[in-house]
């Protein structure tokens, strides 16, 4: 079961949130909600769900849109005042970091991300959302305006029992890197995601 074990203030860039850390002793994982204003209120909270990606949330990879989507998040919390991340340690659609590492390698041979997924064993993504409602319910949130374009992230969370209030794209410009990384999240894995032309 995940409990929560403390909280601090988090100057950022982007201005002061809250950080709370979570730990999962079964899983030997640790998790983070990072929180901006009264998360508890009856107005529907503004919230990101991320999953961990250390290549591009921290060393800025081009060969995603995780690191945008996550700056892009805490920009838009900030603007409003109020909202939530709960970030996740989920690298890789949940294969880890190294198998991400050994996924990249068999994308510079050709293949996409659910194809290399699944050619090392993996399903095309394990990642595991029921560590959002003790996170949530902590926070004390019950109505969500979900920064998402991943439809199970919003079936997940309704059958957690929350309310998406509304659903906000958070979708970011493209590049030579994540065109086809992008393509296949909307043609594989049903994200909503709109090409330049429309």
């Amino acid at each position: 079961m995940l409990r929560f074990i403390e909280s601090s203030k988090l100057p950022t860039r982007w201005g002061t949130f809250d950080i709370h850390g979570f730990e999962d002793p079964f899983k030997g994982k640790e998790h983070i909600a990072i929180t901006m204003g009264d998360c508890g209120s009856d107005e529907p909270l503004l919230i990101r769900i991320h999953s961990e990606c250390l290549t591009g949330d921290a060393l800025g990879s081009l060969r995603c849109d995780c690191g945008e989507q996550l700056d892009e998040a805490l920009r838009r919390i900030s603007q409003q005042g109020r909202g939530a991340i709960l970030y996740l340690r989920q690298e890789g659609r949940g294969i880890g970091l190294v198998n991400k590492i050994r996924a990249y390698n068999l994308q510079d041979a050709g293949a996409d991300t659910v194809e290399a997924n699944e050619r090392l064993g993996f399903g095309a993504d394990l990642r595991d959302y029921a560590i959002c409602a003790p996170m949530l319910n902590h926070l004390g949130a019950k109505k969500l305006h979900l920064m998402t374009n991943n439809p199970r992230k919003i079936k997940a969370l309704e059958d957690l029992g929350f309310e998406i209030a509304e659903r906000k794209p958070i979708q970011t410009d493209s590049n030579p890197h994540n065109a086809q990384y992008l393509s296949t999240k909307a043609g594989k894995l049903g994200h909503f995601l709109k090409s330049k032309s429309e």
